[in-house]
């Protein structure tokens, strides 16, 4: 090392800083509620070869799409970048956005004529087109049923914005007002991130900052090598199943995956993945890589240097026409199911190679489209709502309830706010008893929020986990799925599969969405009763679901109106009883199964 440890810190520290300083930015001016509340956006800072040397994790699928979106820009612009320049792509086969909405901007930093590094941010847009409002077409086939999409172009040059760009963004979208005003919060972010890292530069001088650059990523690169070899080498393999791709409805995929770890190298092989799907819930490399990166960055803990020095320490194996490794132009949009499952995947298979760090599955996650303004005297807007649910338990802790679980860090939207830009109503937000799997560690519990629809309305629906259920481990039972209904309790109520595409409201109309819980941890039977009693008095666990997954008897309190108390001896029958049931059923199950080398 040239730069001297001490130095080697201040700049991690101060780096970071900035990226946190775009984001705040960013956020702060934010047009639309995807990212002003529910914050669906990251911002790093880049080495000159398009290396992320910065990134405060917002979103961790990004690490994995800056990079490769930052060399579509060098392999088109590199000779030319010049100082005051700004380029945009959101193509997710040139680049590496996960689908088109997310827009990647980024802006050379130069000093004293020399290039510095990038300043760059990723953000969710609203509407960019496409046969559906959101532009993230439950039936898409291809990616031209998608929405807008650029190849890498300038955005500004000597600190000018190219009108013509932002004009051909607006003509394709639903609210262009809110997608350009996003679009140029962006680039604020990015330019402040600019003359962050020059002044950094005026401080500690052009060649010290590139050298510490270089020294990061090798450092980086060399810490996470010498954890991977302090785990037992092995080969373990895992699964999981996603609900369907918006097309086959009938038909579930596979993600699979093989873990080799040998010495300091870990490897990631998908081979064994299904074929590229027919509906939009393809992925693309740069994310497959991400989410083994998060899965990584969970188990090393929060001292894990995140950039691509990370990245780069990783193997990654796919075949070409899997649904993780799609040939274009094969549809993307609705990705994030899948990436749970690789994320769930990976996470199962690497509980087998590193001893207790294993936890079971969560919610995923989910949102929806609603739009209006279709009708004449109706404004148009295009709400873009996240959502979350449950997490799974872990080997020493509950899961946590309602909130977004795995790589999707965004925020569920407030109600104040929903319904003061929206022509909705939320009638109702709240926790589901009984949808966390049962456990010696409780999984997380599910939402429900219903609306009220006050104006005609597009609805389109982006979740999972409505057949598959996110599975306990080790004994804990699987969380609750997911539902969406319309009009429940009429005789015009409908079930909606996990993706569905434009369906029409009419004002009036309601609309209920449960979200899942996660998976418990361990044997229900294992948990202690007090707790179990506390979960049904914060109204967890209903005293029905104390008995029959937990083997915990209540009585009613002995003061009028009084809180359920804990039935020792009933519950020690329960237990025993639900121990000796379970030992005939393993030893029965033991009889038929077959056994083989």
């Amino acid at each position: 090392m040239s730069t001297d440890p001490i130095t080697f810190q201040v700049l991690r520290a101060r780096l970071s800083g900035v990226v946190q300083e775009m984001q705040f930015a960013l956020f702060r001016t934010g047009f639309s509620t995807i990212i002003r509340e529910s914050q669906d956006a990251s911002c790093a800072l880049l080495d000159p070869a398009g290396k992320v040397v910065a990134q405060h994790v917002v979103l961790p699928l990004h690490i994995g799409a800056f990079p490769a979106c930052a060399a579509a820009v060098l392999a088109e612009y590199g000779e030319g970048l010049r100082p005051g320049d700004a380029y945009l792509i959101n193509h997710t086969y040139e680049g590496a956005s996960p689908h088109a909405p997310d827009f990647f901007i980024i802006c050379p930093v130069f000093t004293d004529g020399e290039l510095l590094g990038f300043a760059a941010s990723m953000a969710h847009k609203g509407d960019i087109g496409g046969p559906v409002p959101g532009s993230c077409s439950a039936r898409a086939t291809e990616i031209y049923n998608e929405g807008l999409h650029l190849p890498a172009v300038r955005y500004q040059r000597g600190y000018r914005t190219v009108r013509e760009l932002e004009r051909i963004v607006a003509a394709n979208s639903r609210t262009p007002e809110v997608v350009v005003g996003d679009m140029r919060g962006q680039l604020g972010a990015v330019r402040l991130g600019e003359r962050r890292l020059r002044e950094i530069a005026a401080k500690h001088g052009l060649a010290g900052l590139r050298e510490y650059f270089g020294e990061l990523l090798h450092i980086s690169q060399a810490r996470v090598r010498a954890a991977f070899a302090g785990w037992p080498d092995g080969v373990a393999t895992a699964e999981r199943f996603v609900d369907d791709d918006g097309i086959d409805l009938e038909r579930s995929f596979r993600i699979a995956v093989t873990v080799r770890k040998s010495g300091d190298r870990l490897a990631f092989d998908f081979t064994g993945s299904d074929d590229q799907t027919a509906g939009p819930a393809n992925i693309r490399p740069p994310l497959l890589r991400a989410a083994c990166a998060y899965v990584v960055i969970s188990l090393l803990g929060t001292d894990t240097y995140v950039n691509s020095g990370l990245l780069d320490s990783l193997e990654l194996i796919t075949r070409p026409g899997s649904v993780v490794d799609p040939r274009f132009p094969a549809a993307v949009n609705t990705y994030n199911p899948t990436v749970h499952a690789v994320v769930d995947a990976v996470f199962d298979a690497m509980s087998r190679l590193v001893p207790g760090r294993g936890r079971a599955d969560g919610c995923a996650s989910r949102s929806f489209v609603m739009s209006g303004g279709h009708v004449p005297g109706t404004r148009a807007y295009v709400q873009y709502e996240l959502f979350g649910g449950g997490t799974g338990a872990r080997p020493d802790h509950d899961g946590v309830s309602g909130s977004s679980v795995n790589h999707t860090n965004g925020k569920i939207a407030p109600i104040e706010i929903v319904e003061s830009e929206y022509a909705t109503r939320v009638v109702r937000c709240e926790l589901i008893p009984d949808s966390a799997g049962a456990g010696r560690q409780r999984g997380g519990l599910g939402i429900r929020r219903e609306y009220e629809v006050l104006e005609p309305a597009r609805f389109s629906l982006r979740s999972t986990r409505h057949k598959i259920a996110p599975l306990g481990v080790n004994g804990g039972g699987d969380g609750r799925i997911g539902r969406l209904t319309v009009n429940p309790g009429t005789d015009r109520e409908r079930v909606l599969p996990s993706r569905y595409a434009d369906l029409p409201l009419a004002p009036g109309d309601r609309f209920v969405l449960e979200t899942p819980g996660g998976g418990g941890f361990g044997s229900p039977l294992e948990r202690d009763p007090l707790l179990v009693l506390a979960d049904v008095r914060a109204g967890y666990v209903s005293p029905e679901g104390a008995a029959a997954d937990y083997g915990v008897a209540l009585r009613p309190g002995t003061a009028p109106g009084g809180r359920p108390e804990l039935d020792e001896e009933a519950t020690a029958r329960l237990r025993a009883a639900s121990r000796a049931r379970a030992d005939g059923g393993a030893a029965g199950a033991a009889g038929r199964t077959e056994v083989t080398a």
